[in-house]
């Protein structure tokens, strides 16, 4: 081998090296904005789950059916209940230490600002504005337009859309692949 072709190698290797360490930065950083945003959507799903079962009481079965798709908190709020199955106590004893500081934390800043509306009550609302099913993406553009300092996600303003079907506040209506939601006559 030359020194030519030594160094040619040489400087290909370095290059591919800089390009790996920048592409495994810029992975880094989209990780570490999705955990954020999963975390935030974790202290929004706790807070909803809080004000469920502060609503309808530990032992309600019902509001617990569909957060089990949707993930580890139904474990944790069944810890005050008698329900629970085996498979849901592997994750007990690390849901209480993830959410404790969230709640915290969650706490904390809300003390400072004035007290807001639900993001429930909010869509709430903005769906008995219309007399037609919107869609999930439809609400929440509408919320970022007139409540430009509420930022929740799409997969947060499903969940909470979730939420209210599930107590029966909304209906949920299906249309092709499309999933649309309206507020109940009676509400």
């Amino acid at each position: 081998m030359t020194s030519q072709s030594a160094a040619t190698l040489r400087s290909r290797y370095a290059e591919q090296a800089a390009t790996d360490l920048e592409d495994n930065r810029r992975l880094q950083q989209e990780l570490a904005e999705k955990i954020k945003v999963l975390k935030q959507e974790e202290i929004l799903l706790t807070g909803i789950m809080n004000l469920a079962e502060r609503h309808e009481g530990p032992s309600s079965a019902p509001p617990a059916e569909p957060e089990q798709v949707q993930g580890e908190p139904v474990p944790a709020q069944r810890k005050q209940g008698t329900e629970g199955t085996a498979a849901d106590k592997p994750s007990r004893p690390s849901a209480p230490v993830k959410k404790s500081p969230a709640k915290s934390t969650a706490s904390k800043p809300a003390k400072a600002k004035s007290p807001q509306p639900l993001l429930g009550d909010v869509l709430l609302d903005l769906l008995r504005t219309y007399n037609e099913p919107r869609l999930a993406k439809e609400l929440r553009d509408e919320l970022l337009e007139k409540h430009p300092d509420r930022t929740p996600t799409p997969q947060v303003v499903r969940n909470t859309l979730e939420a209210l079907v599930a107590k029966g506040r909304i209906r949920r209506h299906k249309q092709q692949r499309s999933v649309m939601y309206s507020p109940l006559e009676s509400s």
